[in-house]
């Protein structure tokens, strides 16, 4: 399973949204996108067929703090406009997931061979976009110290149905200090359509996570002993959804691996 030993281009070099999409789509990037484009929105990816569409437009605005919804594409158009100008969902993540009946069965670097003309993409904001405001209030981000993927848990709380999606909530975490993690409940809170304020602190058997050393996706990071870990909704939880629903046909993101578009994080946010 691929992590940060990813393949990836110099980081500081990508400072745009366009930069980071562009060094993706020719290969040059292949890794975790956490800490690329300071600044703009960076979203989850769930590509459906039309018609399953409906009930997911339906999942999504039951569960915002999961699946908060930031673009919707035309049927069978690789674009989302009120994005990105030239984005190309087919190219431009650095990973992919494909699925049939459920069943994963690709992780290709673009998805040109899998387009239809029925297809739908759902971009759901991704905690990566206030992981800037986080750092930006000194607040240090475990996983970017480590140069890993964030870590990421299935939890035992369960999702709002809709139609045929059910599931449960999956969950990121970042340890910090008490302290730290008071200050990161109130920079989150301005950001709702990017997961928003955690929706979890402490002990994580509360909600399911039976070993913290062990996440679903992603990698383990340490967690100190004057340290709590901090659970923000996640937007894997449509993978997690996939699982249990078992549609014909599902893209998603490579989890870590996200699309980074032109908008601004200050766009999104609550001043």
């Amino acid at each position: 399973m691929a992590t940060a030993a990813m393949r990836r281009e110099n980081p500081e070099a990508l400072v745009t949204g366009r930069a980071a999409r562009l060094a993706i789509r020719r290969n040059a990037h292949s890794g975790p996108t956490s800490g690329l484009a300071p600044g703009f929105v960076q979203a989850n990816l769930a590509i459906l067929p039309h018609a399953l569409a409906e009930d997911f437009l339906q999942f999504c605005r039951r569960n915002p703090k999961p699946c908060p919804l930031i673009g919707v594409s035309a049927p069978g158009d690789p674009r989302i406009p009120e994005l990105a100008d030239d984005l190309d969902i087919r190219t431009d993540l650095p990973r992919y997931r494909v699925w049939r009946d459920g069943t994963l069965v690709d992780e290709p670097g673009d998805i040109i061979k899998y387009w239809r003309d029925d297809l739908i993409t759902f971009a759901i904001g991704c905690s990566f976009s206030f992981e800037q405001a986080l750092l930006d209030g000194g607040i240090e981000l475990r996983h970017m110290t480590c140069n890993c993927t964030v870590p990421m848990y299935r939890t035992a709380v369960e999702t709002a149905p809709a139609g045929p999606f059910h599931g449960p909530l999956v969950v990121s975490m970042r340890p910090m200090k008490p302290a730290d993690a008071i200050r990161a409940v109130q920079i989150t809170t301005r950001f709702p359509s990017v997961h928003g304020a955690p929706v979890h602190l402490g002990k994580p058997e509360s909600i399911g996570i039976k070993d913290i050393a062990k996440p679903d996706w992603g990698d383990a990071v340490p967690i100190h002993d004057d340290e709590i870990p901090v659970f923000w909704a996640c937007g894997v939880t449509p993978q997690s959804v996939i699982m249990a629903v078992k549609p014909e046909f599902c893209i998603t993101h490579y989890p870590g691996a996200m699309l980074v578009t032109d908008r601004r994080n200050t766009e999104f946010a609550i001043m």
